[in-house]
């Protein structure tokens, strides 16, 4: 296989180009860590996007930060340190999931997946903090979308349409982002022995309370270990004693509980977003799966029974890390007739390729739905040059 690693915004329009004149496919990669996420595309080349990196623009006054999209997501991390400042979702690598470096993983690549860590219960999803995009589309043509600033949008909104389109609709060149003060310090507290049912119900109260969680999860038991429930706190210092008394007293109805403390609750939670919790195995497959917080007990007990899965809770109940053993349809006939009287979504983060390539890594759409991202993908890329098949075969 060919493989094109352009340095310019311009090298990436020719080379797009040229690949519709030749009627080419090209695989798009930016550090090359997520190719296992979503369908296998088959492609007679790679666009990497390794050599388009560089900060372009940081105003750490405006809490502004652009990047090209090759740019490594930790070079942007530690300049945004350097000023006390962060992205505000919380962005996986998931080098554990997929393998590599952790240190490649590459902004673009979060931007088209639409990554985000446990910090979304709070702070919202990657593109919701992503104010403006760069791409090029299947015809080679750069389009510019949004800004600087956080603003209403009318009309199709393309800058949330890239983020979530796994490079499907355009090859992104740059991403913009608003940045956030970060914390102080961190606080968890932690509850043990609640079954399922009662840690959602903890995580929902803590949720809704005042004193501003910023992360909430839950880790069933597994041999050796009891279950526990977590939910952080950030801020000052000083704030931290008071908001944590209050939080546990809140919630003493569920039992007493320990609290970690600024780099423990840090680390905890770091291993939380890289899936850890899972101990996922090499030959599982590992499914994202999305509902409703009170419905989630009743959808991971249909799984489990189903498929023997090991499983935990992020964001408050409404998602559901799922590991099933790497065969047959992976489980996805099981996790989504559980889903089906719930609600919800489910998505297939990895298996092997013969596996993604024989079932519905994404949810499948309604028809009205399919027919709008056939139409979306005929307008940005008429050719399907740009990772067809990645998301929905056909498409």
């Amino acid at each position: 296989m060919s493989q094109y690693t352009p340095d310019s915004e311009a090298a990436v329009e020719e080379i797009v180009r040229a690949a519709r004149a030749r009627s080419e496919p090209l695989e798009i990669a930016g550090g090359g860590g997520k190719r296992a996420l979503g369908r296998p595309v088959q492609a007679a080349a790679t666009l990497s996007l390794g050599k388009l990196a560089g900060i372009t623009l940081y105003e750490p006054s405006e809490l502004v930060i652009a990047a090209k999209a090759g740019t490594p997501l930790a070079e942007i991390e530690a300049r945004l340190k350097q000023q006390g400042q962060r992205l505000p979702f919380d962005p996986p690598r998931l080098h554990r999931l997929y393998g590599g470096d952790r240190d490649t993983a590459s902004i673009g690549a979060v931007v088209a997946s639409n990554l985000s860590g446990p910090r979304r219960v709070h702070a919202g999803a990657a593109r919701d903090s992503l104010i403006g995009v760069r791409f090029v589309n299947g015809a080679g043509e750069t389009v510019k979308s949004g800004g600087r600033v956080m603003k209403n949008v009318t009309g199709l909104d393309l800058v949330k349409l890239m983020s979530g389109a796994f490079g499907t609709l355009g090859v992104l060149t740059e991403v913009t982002f608003k940045a956030l003060p970060a914390p102080e310090t961190e606080a968890t507290l932690v509850f043990e022995g609640l079954d399922d049912h009662q840690a959602v119900a903890c995580l929902s109260a803590g949720l809704g309370s005042p004193w501003e969680v910023t992360g909430a999860a839950h880790l069933p038991a597994v041999a050796g270990a009891p279950a526990r429930t977590l939910l952080r706190l950030e801020g000052f210092e000083t704030q931290m004693a008071y908001r944590g008394k209050a939080l546990g007293d809140a919630l003493a109805g569920f039992g007493g509980c320990d609290i970690l403390r600024g780099a423990d609750s840090a680390a905890r939670w770091a291993a939380i977003g890289e899936l850890e919790p899972l101990a996922a195995h090499d030959d599982e497959a590992v499914w994202k799966v999305s509902t409703t917080p009170n419905k989630a007990p009743e959808v991971a007990a249909a799984i489990r029974a189903a498929t023997g899965a090991r499983l935990y809770y992020d964001w408050g109940g409404g998602l559901i890390w799922v590991a099933v053993p790497a065969e047959g349809d992976a489980g996805a006939a099981a996790i989504r007739a559980a889903l089906s009287d719930a609600g919800g979504h489910a998505t297939c983060m990895r298996a092997p390729d013969e596996i993604r390539a024989a079932i519905a890594v994404f949810e499948p759409q309604p028809e009205p739905v399919m027919a709008l991202t056939r139409k979306l993908k005929e307008t940005f890329d008429p050719d399907r040059v740009l990772n067809p098949g990645r998301m929905y075969a056909g498409v």
